[in-house]
């Protein structure tokens, strides 16, 4: 078998570190430390065999792309001290980095190489995904709303229940009057702070307000008002300012390419998993 690449296992420990636990290795708890050391230790070994196959021959990386990975990992540091003492902390200094990180740079080209091999994806399976899975590809009901709260407080006075909903009725008469008032009133009145924006709480799905809410939302017509609606934090009011959406299925054209990728991906990993597993039986 090969020797193990000189510093492989510090680098990686500095790489896992921060894409597991988004942490520098000297941040770890023990339980975190040993996660790093078991995940990097298997990474050395598929390194290892990997970078001594005939696809890892004659790759070379460019100049730039060296660089921008160096610049990533210096980037989690304040500064060149604290860069330093960590990279030395493990085991590592800048030059040592430099060559881990070229095997790492190219143990990903090796990859690219063997997922690009995957059979390329024809419009018939693009379009069999796209039958299979009309979920994935209908446009959703969306709705403009905004709303005015008031909450309910025993303890406060005027804020008990029948206070508020006797307010929140006068706000609601005035606005049946005069709907372009909703703005104003929602400024003046409402104790959520979207009424600084007009109680304005944006353009959103099914399933995102409180399920009272919710259910009022969306039947509401384009620039009605509701009713006065209760839910865990008070009494409401809403407006449905706009309805976009729920015209069913998107058509095909808009989304071929995506779906291309979205098997093409899929090939391209299961074929890079499939040869690493071979590899790995390889001895």
């Amino acid at each position: 078998m090969n020797a193990r690449p000189v510093d492989a296992a510090p680098y990686l420990t500095l790489k896992l570190a921060h894409a597991l636990f988004k942490k520098a290795p000297s941040a770890l708890s023990d339980e975190e430390r040993l996660r790093v050391a078991d995940v990097a230790e298997r990474q050395c070994i598929i390194e290892m065999r990997l970078l001594g196959t005939p696809e890892a021959a004659g790759v070379i990386l460019r100049e730039d792309a060296i660089a921008h990975a160096l610049a990533e990992i210096r980037a989690r540091f304040t500064s060149d001290a604290e860069y330093h003492a960590d990279l030395a902390l493990n085991g590592l200094v800048h030059e040592t980095l430099r060559e881990a990180i070229i095997r790492d740079l190219k143990v990903e080209v090796v990859l690219e190489k063997v997922g690009s091999r995957a059979a390329p994806v024809d419009d018939t399976e693009v379009e069999i995904f796209y039958l299979m899975h009309p979920e994935r590809f209908t446009a959703p009901e969306t709705r403009t709303l905004r709303h005015i709260l008031l909450t309910i407080n025993d303890e406060m006075a005027n804020s008990d229940r029948a206070s508020v909903w006797t307010r929140i009725n006068d706000i609601r008469e005035r606005l049946l009057r005069a709907p372009e008032r909703f703005n104003e009133q929602a400024l003046k009145h409402s104790e959520c702070p979207t009424a600084m924006n007009g109680g304005l709480l944006g353009e959103l799905p099914r399933g995102k307000l409180f399920p009272e809410i919710d259910q009022v939302a969306f039947a509401l017509a384009e620039g009605e008002l509701s009713a006065i609606v209760e839910s865990p934090m008070g009494f409401h009011l809403l407006r449905c300012d706009a309805i976009k959406g729920g015209s069913g299925l998107i058509p095909l054209a808009s989304v071929r390419e995506r779906i291309r990728q979205h098997i093409s991906d899929g090939r391209r990993r299961t074929a890079q998993k499939a040869w690493l597993a071979a590899l790995l039986r390889t001895r």
